[in-house]
């Protein structure tokens, strides 16, 4: 009999490349550059051409007219030109746009620096790499030990300017059965997160604790001070997130989270809070991390989800701006008690097509369940019906 091959997820690793290459992929990214505006200006004539019929090129129309362009670049070859063309028509065809951002090489609007490469492009030298005729050496190199293949990826600067190596990999993954089946997961910036079954994370303030020195910084002109504070900031929040969603992802095996947008609130007063909690990042990581792990992630709409009484259903619970200030509040219907949170985390899961949990507390019926809100129900249509 044949065996059944093991489902398989890529995985990007991610290396941190010595400062002695600086040098050479800034001199690269440069050249890059000067490709993706290249692409950006042909792409744009043959989209509004002076005569005949407009024409949308592809990444394969972009490689035959830069062939044997190699010759004008020191750093790049025809892969990496290859790359960027591929990935500059995949940028246009998803913004739906005739011209892109230019890249800029220099000044202080300077892009980041970006060298993408094909996989046969970057060989393995012992400890170190050889990519485009240069070796360069990167930080945990013995990571590479337990790697056999990898795929197409990049080399990308962060605002610091520090480069770093993205690696796809192939990983097989073990799918396990998680000890618990669902829950909801309410997102806000009271408590960052808040879960059906009452686990919280606190609204993290990453960035707020180091606002006083990133101010600091910036007053005394250090930019690299602040880019840093900035970065440090990140790193703390996403390790916050990190540990939550992996201890959501080991425990449940269907996950419904709310989708609450970061784009439209940082319009507003909260926006610095919203941009501290990371939304989208927890969202992002429960998905892939769901992925890896054979779990079922889904992302559901939380409209009313705090208004709404989890246990009847009613639309009862405090709205407006001046109803965020309202953590707790009883049912005007059933007279249940609610957490703001916990009550629009458990609406989230039955949203997600998961049954509510049949636990709370009643001030009028005792215990909730299913049988007080089909009564309710029935005397309802029964009026109805005598009225009529």
């Amino acid at each position: 009999m044949r065996e059944t091959p093991s489902p398989t997820v890529t995985r990007t690793l991610r290396f941190k490349v010595r400062r002695e290459s600086y040098p050479w992929l800034e001199a690269a990214a440069t050249e890059v550059n000067q490709v993706w505006n290249w692409a950006n200006s042909v792409s744009a004539k043959a989209a509004r051409p002076f005569a005949g019929p407009p024409r949308w090129l592809t990444g394969f129309d972009l490689d035959k007219l830069s062939t044997g362009a190699t010759k004008y670049f020191e750093h790049i070859g025809a892969d990496t030109i290859q790359r960027v063309n591929a990935e500059f028509a995949t940028r246009r065809r998803q913004f739906r746009k005739t011209k892109l951002r230019w890249r800029v090489s220099r000044g202080r609007r300077k892009s980041l620096g970006w060298v993408p490469f094909k996989a046969a492009s970057l060989r393995r030298k012992g400890r170190a790499l050889r990519f485009c005729g240069k070796t360069l050496r990167v930080f945990e190199s013995q990571r590479f030990l337990g790697i056999k293949q990898w795929r197409d990826g990049s080399f990308s600067q962060d605002a610091v300017g520090d480069w770093w190596l993205n690696l796809p990999v192939v990983v097989e993954i073990e799918v396990t059965v998680a000890p618990k089946a669902t829950v909801g997961i309410d997102l806000g910036l009271h408590r960052t997160a808040t879960t059906s079954d009452g686990e919280v994370l606190e609204a993290g303030r990453a960035y707020r604790d180091l606002e006083p020195k990133i101010a600091t910084a910036q007053r005394r002109g250090h930019r690299r001070q602040a880019k840093r504070l900035h970065r440090k900031a990140s790193r703390c929040r996403a390790n916050a997130l990190h540990q939550f969603s992996r201890k959501i992802v080991n425990t449940y095996q269907t996950i419904v989270v709310g989708d609450v947008s970061s784009v439209k609130l940082v319009r507003t007063k909260m926006a610095k809070a919203v941009l501290d909690s990371g939304w989208g990042l927890l969202r992002a990581q429960l998905q892939y991390k769901g992925e890896h792990a054979g779990r079922s992630v889904r992302v559901v709409s939380e409209r009313n989800t705090s208004r709404t009484c989890s246990a009847c259903g009613a639309l009862t619970g405090p709205a407006g701006v001046n109803g965020l200030r309202v953590r707790v509040w009883v049912c005007g219907e059933c007279r249940c008690a609610h957490d703001r949170d916990v009550n629009a985390a458990k609406n989230i899961q039955a949203a997600g097509g998961c049954p509510r949990p049949c636990t709370g507390t009643s001030h009028r019926h005792g215990t909730r369940g299913q049988a007080g809100h089909l009564v309710r129900a029935r005397l309802r249509i029964a009026r109805v019906g005598a009225a009529a």
